[in-house]
């Protein structure tokens, strides 16, 4: 069974048992769709220092497709964050984009940040938080 999921990484090297981890590697082994942003592979390589590290992530996220965000993407997104603002969410660009991209393409977040939870209170879309 094909399912799509979003891939968030972390910003820590997580131990492998680590749920999220785990998720993962499962989803990959089965084989189901594993995406990623741009905005995601910039906040990795901004986390790691070293070309040695930065190499592997950029060897590691090149197998992933990339979801890029268009114009809409971005009026939407805007949208949210103004959404979650009056109802007291406090969010940031980049969180309120994801979550919209995931809205729009029908994808799972995997994710350990516990802020897309407030948004999602905000605006229901699927998320695997663990």
């Amino acid at each position: 069974m094909d399912t799509s999921v979003w891939s968030l990484a972390l910003r820590r090297d997580p131990p492998a048992g680590e749920p999220a981890v785990r998720f993962l590697a499962d989803a990959l082994a089965r084989g189901d769709s594993v995406l990623t942003t741009g905005f995601i592979l910039q906040e990795l390589l901004q986390g790691f220092h070293g070309p040695k590290a930065q190499d592997s992530i950029i060897e590691r996220f090149a197998a992933l497709p990339l979801v890029v965000a268009d114009r809409e993407d971005h009026i939407q997104a805007a949208q949210l964050h103004n959404r979650c603002r009056r109802r007291g969410v406090q969010t940031t660009t980049i969180d309120v984009l994801i979550a919209q991209l995931c809205i729009r393409h029908g994808l799972t977040l995997l994710t350990t940040d516990r802020d897309f939870n407030r948004i999602v209170g905000v605006q229901p879309f699927d998320l695997w938080c663990p």
